[in-house]
């Protein structure tokens, strides 16, 4: 394929120059651009043990400087950036990785900002790096079973302003909503140029179901869905993307929230995670049957952990207000096709439909070729708060586990749902499902069981585990979903305690 292939409507600027891809991206490459574009400033990118990107600006003094730090990196303090790091040994080196280079686009001077990977003091990468246990789950993944995994996120949010009253919108009904109803559509649209632009593979972005007004302020729902990519890629992309979205909701002076649950009654906010298994360029998730045994395999896995996943992507007391029946957020741990209260759905899938481009269009032709490598396998509970990094890095492990299960295909059978699993016909199934953990300090003890099956192949490490399980008993929730059941004014303030979270 040809550079002016690669690059025909890229919307990054660096492929765009380049003509390549952003993971054949090279040092010298970058130079190349930086020298051109006249770019004056780098900035090095890491995430913190609070799941934000950190910013270290390095002001480019002469060619000799830049090409130095690119190749060495530089030093940061490890016990600032996370709690488990004593300061008498906190030294790291953080490293730019040149794949996620990108354009800032809100520095006022031209900068290149670089997302890094964190060393320890004798070069190799930081075993306790969420980062580099991602990288390692993924290794593992390929290594064993020979397919690579791909991901991708749906990421919603509130935007809050001040009240309009023109064009009011439906409560709870601003699923899909135009403008001027939907208010805040040019915030959205905004965002998608600039997270594509930073390298983000983006499929859609919509209103989603909430708004509601409270307190002289107006609360609109929104979502960004990526497209599937490599596990370890889509990872940064959700980062940046949240990023993104912080720093334009500052620069117009509204706030944005990825908080679990605002308030009772109203629709909360997750971070749904879309997975397929690949295998030479192929989606190894369907077959001439439709969703093949793999797939099942992988779902089965993602059922088996679920309860200890939470621990990755459910992080913060308030997770577990949003984890509650009849509020299309999953409780029993089951799975099904197109079945919202479920925890793993199969999404419609384009199984044999080629031809709806003609009915919808009668002057074109039916086009060759199969479309259902399009189909995935939507994971439902994880939120805002995810540390994004472990989530990922938590659902390779999953996904390699239900490949290995023996019985595996048997389990997935026995926890398959066909309908809304609250309607009648299904309440005899309902009470034999598991479900999913209450509280962090569930969650906590969930991680404990299965810790065993992260461990596995070094991924995780037991150092990791025992912090993970620290910090969510630290909370002390066992029994808070029922102390503020209905009680809005201690729910509005636990959000707001939370309310930046991830």
């Amino acid at each position: 394929m040809s550079a002016n292939t690669l690059a025909e409507l890229n919307p990054n600027p660096l492929v765009q120059f380049l003509g390549k891809p952003a993971k054949d991206f090279t040092k010298n490459d970058l130079i190349r651009f930086i020298k051109e574009k006249n770019i004056q400033m780098v900035n090095f990118r890491y995430v913190g043990g609070d799941n934000r990107l950190k910013t270290m600006n390095i002001f480019i003094n002469n060619l000799k400087h830049l090409d130095t730090v690119l190749t060495t990196g530089e030093r940061v303090d490890g016990s600032s950036l996370f709690s488990y790091i004593e300061a008498g040994s906190s030294d790291l080196y953080v490293m730019p990785r040149f794949r996620t280079a990108f354009v800032n686009p809100f520095n006022t001077i031209p900068t290149l900002d670089i997302l890094c990977s964190y060393f320890n003091k004798d070069g190799d990468p930081l075993a306790s790096s969420p980062e580099y246990i991602l990288h390692k789950a993924h290794n593992a993944l390929k290594e064993k079973t020979g397919f690579t995994f791909e991901t991708m996120g749906e990421l919603e949010y509130y935007i809050i302003s001040d009240s309009k009253e023109l064009f009011k919108a439906t409560d709870q009904k601003g699923y899909h909503e135009s403008s001027p109803y939907n208010k805040w559509e040019d915030f959205r649209t905004e965002a998608l140029q600039q997270i594509v632009r930073c390298g983000g593979s983006v499929k859609y972005a919509h209103s989603e179901v909430g708004n509601f007004s409270m307190d002289g302020l107006d609360y609109e729902q929104d979502e960004i869905e990526f497209l599937p990519v490599d596990v370890e890629e889509s990872a940064d992309q959700l980062l940046i993307a949240k990023w993104i979205l912080r720093n334009l909701a500052y620069r117009r002076g509204v706030n944005v929230t990825f908080a679990p649950k605002i308030t009772v009654g109203k629709a909360g906010s997750g971070m749904h995670i879309h997975t397929r298994l690949m295998k030479d360029d192929r989606n190894m998730m369907v077959d001439k049957n439709g969703l093949s045994d793999f797939a099942k395999r992988a779902i089965a896995g993602y059922l088996m952990l679920a309860p200890s996943l939470t621990a990755f992507g459910n992080t913060n007391p308030s997770s577990y207000l949003r984890l509650v029946p009849h509020q299309e957020a999953p409780t029993n741990i089951c799975w099904g096709d197109r079945n919202r209260s479920v925890l793993v759905r199969v999404p419609l899938g384009w199984y044999g439909l080629s031809n709806m481009i003609k009915k919808a269009n009668p002057l074109e032709s039916i086009p060759e070729g199969d479309f259902s490598d399009k189909q995935t396998v939507e994971f439902r509970c994880p939120d805002g708060s995810a540390d994004i990094y472990l989530l990922l890095a938590g659902l390779t492990v999953a996904a390699r586990y239900g490949l290995e299960m023996p019985d595996s295909l048997e389990f997935a059978n026995n926890t398959y749902v066909d309908v809304n699993i609250f309607s009648d016909q299904f309440k005899d199934k309902l009470h034999k499902l598991e479900t999913l953990p209450y509280s962090c300090w569930n969650s906590a003890e969930m991680l404990e069981k299965q810790a065993d099956i992260y461990k596995k192949y070094d991924v995780f490490s037991q150092n990791i585990i025992d912090g993970i399980v620290a910090n969510l008993k630290r909370f002390d929730d066992k029994d808070l979903r029922a102390k503020l059941k209905d009680n809005e004014d201690e729910m509005l303030a636990l959000v707001e305690k939370y309310f930046h979270c991830g």
